[in-house]
């Protein structure tokens, strides 16, 4: 619950929230990690399919570019004549000139069996192609939402829970379900405790550092003019949210830091 262990601003970005549409912080690395995956496929594909294109381009030119077409015409003619009145005149006339002949020839061939006939792969052809590899990529950005109800799933089996909500959603129950809400719960105090240490020493030693310029300007026309500090608005030190009416000054009156309700 909210009031048990209310997340501190650092904390929210790296729990998931089942009910929020968005892809969350923790979720987004490990969905470009699988996009990444999917760029040697890509690749593979935008080759195969330029390959392809390349291959067509070449057989059309040499259909378009090597047709030859081949015409043969001939002209025979074959003719005995006999001199003479003669019986044997006659006769050679009678057998030989059977041997007469006379022809004509015209042949017309072309290559055109012999050609390469390619067929270029259709639009809706090179969409089937990518269809695939694009509903991969898209399983890879939704996935993130099935995987939000793998807790539920492994409370599933132990049904015995109240509900505790410790910043996103975690049955407290028997078993093993108590046992990792509890598990979270130290770890956040665990974690807090260390940030409060790292926070301390971040905020000495900018107070070791001295102002800049523009924030000794800015102190002075806040202590100058009162009503500026409508406009010239502070933030907080540590997490740096902008001034609100619940942000808490330093009680030290030398030193000029501010902090929301949570840091401090």
């Amino acid at each position: 619950k909210q009031t048990l262990l209310p997340l501190l601003r650092e904390e929210i970005s790296s729990f998931i929230f089942p009910c929020n549409p968005a892809v969350q912080r923790p979720e987004l690395q490990h969905m470009v990690i699988q996009l990444l995956k999917c760029i040697p496929l890509l690749l593979f594909l935008l080759f195969v399919c330029g390959l392809d294109h390349f291959i067509f381009s070449v057989l059309s030119i040499i259909q378009h570019h090597s047709f030859i077409e081949y015409s043969y015409q001939t002209s025979h003619h074959l003719s005995v004549n006999v001199m003479g009145a003669s019986l044997m005149a006659e006769l050679l006339r009678t057998t030989i000139g059977a041997l007469n002949s006379s022809f004509d020839t015209e042949v017309e061939t072309s290559n055109l069996a012999c050609l390469p006939q390619p067929t270029g792969m259709t639009r809706e052809q090179y969409l089937n192609t990518c269809l695939p590899l694009g509903a991969l990529a898209l399983l890879c950005v939704v996935q993130v939402y099935p995987f939000r109800l793998r807790r539920a799933i492994a409370a599933f089996y132990f049904p015995k829970a109240s509900s505790l909500r410790a910043g996103h959603s975690l049955g407290v129950g028997s078993g093993r379900e108590k046992t990792r809400v509890l598990f979270l719960y130290n770890k956040l105090l665990r974690q807090r405790k260390h940030f409060l240490q790292l926070q301390r020493g971040r905020v000495a030693r900018q107070a070791r550092q001295p102002p800049g310029l523009g924030t000794l300007l800015l102190q002075w026309c806040r202590r100058r003019w009162p009503w500026l500090r409508r406009c010239l608005h502070q933030k907080c030190t540590l997490c740096g949210t902008p001034e609100t009416p619940q942000h808490k000054p330093c009680p030290n009156p030398d030193c000029n830091a501010l902090y929301c309700v949570s840091c401090w």
